[in-house]
Order: structure tokens, then C-alpha cells, then sequence
């Protein structure tokens, strides 16, 4: 399979994954402005959103839309463990906790990075940033990952968002417990290599 991924973008996560899972894979880098690749050729002919992550799998399909992605990854090496088993209460509390990432943290940093935003825009995603995060530090009190004991597909996309946070001068030093937390996951091997392969460690 291929993912499709921009330095740094959430689709990170999606790189991480795939690395936790030890499935194999290649990546395709995206340039999000022009929506081309590595060979100048047009992004939107294969993800016609134009964003990442998309996964194309070795049949052709397509998928998009991170949660959807982080989930197939983990179902195709379920040894690795990355997410409950379908059905159970559990999977329901990962994909509650995706959704939670995808809607309430990942896109209140969207216009932080925008340099079209208003400052009054900028300064209402702060306020609801400020507003989230004290949910994931409470819990990162009592445990070391969202999802009970073990790492798990939502810790591979809460860490991705909460690397933004340096790139937009977000302050998170009043979550203690969400600091040492994404210093824990920095330290994973697959964090490593992916954040490697994208170039943003050597």
C-alpha cells in the first residue's frame, strides 16, 4: 500500500501506524499548494480532496479521511494491537476518541495556520484549544495512553496535532501531564522513523 503524505500534516499519524503495524508500505509526498507530486504530476487525479492522508491500497482502491485510515491499518495487524477489537465498547471509546481529535483539536489549529485568518479568528481557536486540552490532561494524569494501558492509533494522532502546537507559538505548558506525554511517544520507535522519513528529525 502508498500513503500519501505531507511533512508534518495530520497524515502523520497515518505514517506512524504503519510502522507500529509492520505492515509494508511506501510514501508519496504531497505538496499541498501546487496539489502535486514528487514528478509534478496532479495530486487531485488520485485524491480528488486534494488533502492528506489518503491510503491507496494494492488493488487501486482509495481511502481517505485519517480516522478511517488509522482504523483499516489497524485492523490489517491486529498482533500489533493498535486498536480494540471491532464491536467491543472499547473500539467504540477509539473511535469516540478519534472523532473527539478530529473535530475539537485538530480543526480548531486549522486557522492558526492560516494566514487569511482573522485575529479574531486565530484568538477564538486559541480560546477553544485552551477550553479541550484540559480533558486530555486530566486523563494523561491517571494513564499513559487515551485509549487504557497500551498504545493505540488515536495516541498516533493526538501526539501528530499536538506537534503543531510549536509550529503556531500554541502555548502547552499548562498541561504538564499532555507535555510529558508527547515527550513519552517522541521517544517510539516508529515516531522516529516516520518523523525520519519525512524529514523532520536526521
Amino acid at each position: 500500500m502508498k500513503l500519501f503524505y505531507s511533512p508534518g500534516a495530520c497524515s502523520m499519524a497515518s505514517h506512524i501506524a504503519l510502522h507500529e503495524s509492520g505492515l509494508k508500505h511506501d510514501i508519496a509526498k504531497v505538496d499541498l499548494r501546487s496539489k502535486t507530486l514528487a514528478d509534478g504530476s496532479d495530486y487531485r487525479q488520485i485524491c480528488p480532496q486534494g488533502y492528506v492522508p489518503a491510503l491507496q491500497l494494492k488493488n487501486g482502491e482509495l481511502l481517505s479521511e485519517g480516522p478511517a485510515i488509522l482504523q483499516y491499518i489497524a485492523d490489517q495487524a491486529p498482533a500489533a494491537n493498535l486498536a480494540p477489537a471491532n464491536g467491543s465498547f472499547a473500539r467504540y471509546r477509539l473511535q469516540s476518541t478519534l472523532n473527539y481529535i478530529a473535530t475539537e483539536i485538530h480543526k480548531n489549529f486549522s486557522p492558526l495556520f492560516d494566514p487569511t485568518a482573522s485575529a479574531d479568528a486565530k484568538a477564538s481557536a486559541v480560546t477553544r484549544l485552551n477550553a479541550r486540552f484540559p480533558q486530555f490532561d486530566q486523563l494523561l494524569a491517571a494513564q499513559n495512553y487515551l485509549v487504557g494501558d497500551y498504545f493505540t492509533v488515536a495516541d498516533a494522532y493526538l501526539f501528530t496535532v499536538l506537534g503543531w502546537a510549536r509550529m503556531v507559538k500554541f502555548d502547552l505548558s499548562p498541561f504538564a501531564n499532555l507535555l510529558a506525554y508527547k515527550d513519552r511517544i517522541a521517544t517510539r520507535p516508529s515516531v522516529i522513523a516516520a518523523m525520519t522519513a519525512e524529514g523532520l528529525i536526521r
